[in-house]
């Protein structure tokens, strides 16, 4: 279960670029039902074999003091580096979740990060490089549009294209692990407008502190 309230993010050039107006949030914005699961799991592929990557990449673990201060300030620069583009910082836990509408990122049916988007992932990118110590999670969801094979195919392409974006820019690909989710963690459900399906098509980088076993 999602913990605390929404934060819409702020702060980062564009590179003079003008974003697109945000899309229309639930006011609670939470996924539904049993779709919650996925937030409340452990790191993608397990917690246990994360760390194990983690520490051949000689990354340091937090103490379980210092993971709630590290959080706490992560949170903090990514509200400050991104200004009024329609992403999100949820605390989730002792965890963040950097929620993006996949419509400011992706053109319908495609896994190609659009040009426009670019600096602002590139400032997500720079925080995720900053604070290494922490897993990095990429899941992509979908709308019911089309069919499920189809869409969860097409997710996990958008997880591997924002994970290969991160990783260019400099994060560590020792910490992260991709997750397609197709439609079955929705939004809404159902989706009958375009604005509850615009809110379930999104991508989220979540970031879990990698804290000594």
């Amino acid at each position: 279960m999602v913990s605390g309230r929404i934060l819409a993010v702020a702060g980062c050039s564009t590179g003079g670029y003008a974003p697109p107006p945000p899309v229309a949030r639930p006011a609670v914005f939470t996924p539904l039902g049993l779709g919650a699961s996925y937030l409340a799991s452990g790191a993608i592929g397990g917690q246990a074999a994360r760390a194990a990557k983690m520490r051949a990449a000689k990354i340091r673990p937090l103490t379980t003091t210092a993971a709630y201060d590290y959080v706490a300030r992560a949170e903090r620069d990514l509200q400050r580096q991104t200004v009024g583009i329609g992403v999100d910082v949820i605390r989730v836990g002792n965890s963040l979740l950097i929620r993006i509408p996949a419509t400011l990122t992706f053109d319908s049916g495609s896994s190609t990060i659009k040009p426009q988007f670019d600096a602002t992932l590139s400032e997500v990118a720079r925080t995720l490089k900053t604070y290494n110590q922490s897993m990095v999670d990429v899941l992509a969801h979908t709308d019911t549009t089309g069919s499920p094979e189809h869409n969860l195919s097409l997710s996990q392409k958008r997880a591997s294209s924002v994970a290969a974006f991160l990783a260019a820019r400099g994060v560590a690909k020792a910490r992260i692990a991709t997750k397609g989710m197709g439609e079955t963690a929705p939004l809404y459900s159902p989706d009958d407008t375009e604005t509850e399906r615009a809110a379930n098509r999104r991508v989220e980088i979540r970031l879990i502190p990698y804290r000594a076993s």
